[in-house]
């Protein structure tokens, strides 16, 4: 192994004393072509490009001398650092850290960033990334070749943002282009570059201010805002209590129902969530609050408008689609999970071709019920169910009685499948 291993963070700015000494003795060097030809690389030592990292940690185990890697900013933050640390290479380093990109961006932009979340595109990453756009109203991507801005906004169109597109941070061909979405395709950009991705709804509507913030970095969305807890009660969504009142509107699910769904949706940072029949949007709220990107399909405008409200006031994203029956399904982002809260057969055939990991649907009878079981069979799922059933406890004679079963008890069938590796 090398006698010493110093990997440097750099900026584009002089290096410290530090990084300079380490460097001035080193006998292998290994960074970026365009580091290695800026920095005072010692004419005898060996320069290895650092394009496949394990590769490059191989040989500097191997080497005998004082070994430097060169890294972008702060190599310890989405950097080479984690892959040089791996316990198959045996390596001990020594980090010297300049500036962050993603620090340097946010500088740049004059944007304060505890409240931002931070994603790589890195090894195929792209739509990933791209779900954390749609889901969080300020967003760092680190971009790789082939899923840089121009990627990056295909992914996210239809949805309104603004990208702050930082190229060559610390080098004398820095720039900084401000553009909306729908204009970054346009554009030829270089690598390497940091996209902050901005705009949405921002945090929880609680009488306008966000009490939560200021205290926890990468805050997820709604968590844990004003209303502690998941599957909040009827009353805490507007217009959740009833069905819309147009025709084809989605009749609102009983929290306890949501919670089970929410369970079996498993929705996750990175995931998009596909609501079908939304009705005002508590499930599709609740996904996310999770953090992750939701597309909601309803049939009623009221309860889209509905939705809007809901989603604006717990301070989260939710892409709201207004029309019913497979074919609005079709210009849609692919699903990593879906639920058909109200659609029928045809809808849950339309929603399961999409391949979803995860799918959940709410037959409305034990006849509908058993044609979706045997669709979510057919299409390559596991498929489990239950029937729900819940009746409401109060207390006898007032607050000091005993208990007894209210009136008004439910049942709602829910059938789910997940895809068979």
């Amino acid at each position: 192994m090398a006698d010493r291993i110093t990997v440097i963070g750099w900026d584009g700015t002089p290096l410290t004393e530090a990084a300079g000494a380490a460097l001035a003795a080193a006998t292998l060097v290994a960074g970026a072509p365009y580091q290695l030809n800026a920095l005072p690389v010692p004419d005898a030592a060996e320069r290895i490009t650092l394009g496949n990292v394990r590769q490059a940690a191989r040989r500097i185990a191997e080497h005998r001398g004082a070994a430097v890697v060169v890294a972008e900013g702060d190599p310890g933050f989405f950097g080479v650092v984690r892959a040089l640390r791996r316990p198959e290479y045996g390596l001990e380093l020594e980090v010297l850290p300049a500036v962050s990109s993603v620090a340097a961006a946010f500088a740049r932009a004059g944007m304060p960033w505890e409240d931002a979340q931070v994603v790589s595109a890195h090894g195929g990453r792209l739509r990933r990334a791209a779900n954390i756009c749609r889901a969080h109203p300020k967003v760092a991507v680190l971009t790789a070749p082939g899923a840089g801005p121009s990627e990056l906004a295909l992914m996210l169109r239809g949805v309104h943002r603004t990208f702050v597109v930082c190229e060559a941070l610390g080098t004398p061909d820095e720039d900084v282009t401000v553009l909306t979405s729908d204009r970054i395709a346009d554009h030829v950009w270089r690598d390497p570059n940091v996209v902050l991705v901005i705009g949405g709804h921002g945090g929880p509507q609680a009488g306008g201010v966000d009490t939560e913030a200021g205290w926890l970095a990468g805050r997820p969305v709604g968590f844990p805002g004003a209303d502690r807890g998941w599957a909040l009660p009827g009353d805490a969504y507007a217009g959740a209590g009833r069905a819309g009142d147009e025709p084809g509107a989605s009749e609102a699910l009983p929290a306890h129902v949501r919670a089970l769904v929410l369970a079996r949706l498993g929705a996750r940072p990175g995931d998009l969530v596909w609501s079908v029949g939304a009705g005002s949007g508590a499930l599709a709220v609740e996904a996310a609050r999770f953090g992750a990107a939701v597309v909601a399909v309803e049939a009623s405008r009221s309860a889209c408008a509905g939705l809007a409200v809901n989603a604006r006031r717990y301070g989260v994203e939710v892409e709201t689609v207004h029309g019913q029956g497979p074919e609005v399904l079709g210009g849609l982002p692919e699903p990593d999970v879906a639920v058909v809260e109200s659609g029928g057969l045809d809808v849950v055939r339309a929603v399961l071709a999409r391949r979803p990991e995860r799918f959940v649907a709410v037959p409305r009878t034990l006849a509908e019920g058993e044609q979706i079981h045997r669709a979510i069979a057919e299409a390559g799922y596991r498929a489990d169910g239950v029937l729900l059933q819940s009746t409401p406890l109060s207390a006898a004679g007032g607050a000091g009685g005993g208990l007894v079963l209210g009136a008004g008890g439910t049942g709602v069938l829910l059938l789910w499948g997940e895809q068979i590796a």
